[in-house]
């Protein structure tokens, strides 16, 4: 379990989630093309703000009713998801992807999830009544927008999951916002807010010169030599 205090995911919650990939970059904890979403998962309400909280992890399937082995009671799903500190992200991995077709998300799950201390979910299945859920101001990441539930099931809980490339664990760390979803190495979480800033300032530099009425490319040529 990630241990990540509340004034440190506070701390992350509005740093947009670029600015926190390029610090991540600078600690060499984990491959640069590693780490993150990949654009099949996107912000279904992009003009909310950012998202972050412990993943809740599950799997779900639509296409096909529930069978006696496949099928998790709603009331061990609560049980699951208050076994994971607060703010929570579900995390659901649909069994029906690359074609989804019944939605786990919906008025419904929405109001009850918000009422468990979840700030939104994380897909790679789809989502419905969106003007509802955004008027809960629950954030939703998926990869598609359906019209029904189908025959939508929770076939496991808490177990790691795939999704949009990225491997999610129970617990961990998960920031979303409009450029997408990425996962944040509880080891480093309380330097990133200093490393941010450290490497913003550097980029300053650079937008800096570019911005001068008096720039030229010997100008630029020289910055870079220094800075690389």
């Amino acid at each position: 379990m990630a241990d990540v205090t509340l004034e440190q995911l506070e701390a992350l919650k509005d740093i947009p989630t670029p600015a926190i990939a390029n610090a991540i970059e600078t600690f060499n904890i984990i491959p640069r093309n590693k780490g993150f979403m990949g654009p099949d998962i996107s912000a279904i309400f992009p003009d909310m703000g950012n998202m972050i909280g412990h993943a809740v992890t599950g799997v779900i399937r639509a296409d096909a009713p529930p069978s006696a082995h496949m099928n998790v009671s709603r009331v061990e799903w609560v049980d699951e998801i208050l076994s994971i500190p607060a703010p929570r992200v579900i995390v659901l991995q649909d069994l029906d992807w690359p074609n989804p077709i019944g939605s786990f998300w919906g008025e419904v799950q929405a109001n009850i999830h918000s009422a468990l201390e979840c700030v939104g979910t994380v897909t790679n299945g789809g989502v419905r009544d969106l003007d509802e859920m955004q008027d809960k101001n629950f954030f939703a990441f998926a990869s598609a927008i359906l019209v029904s539930h189908a025959y939508v099931h929770i076939t496991d809980v808490n177990v790691p999951v795939n999704i949009g490339g990225l491997e999610v664990n129970p617990g961990d760390i998960i920031q979303g916002d409009k450029h997408g979803v990425i996962k944040i190495p509880p080891e480093i979480a309380g330097e990133l807010p200093d490393a941010v800033k450290r490497v913003e300032e550097r980029e300053q530099i650079l937008i800096g010169l570019a911005n001068q009425p008096d720039f030229t490319p010997e100008k630029l040529k020289e910055m870079l030599e220094k800075m690389y």
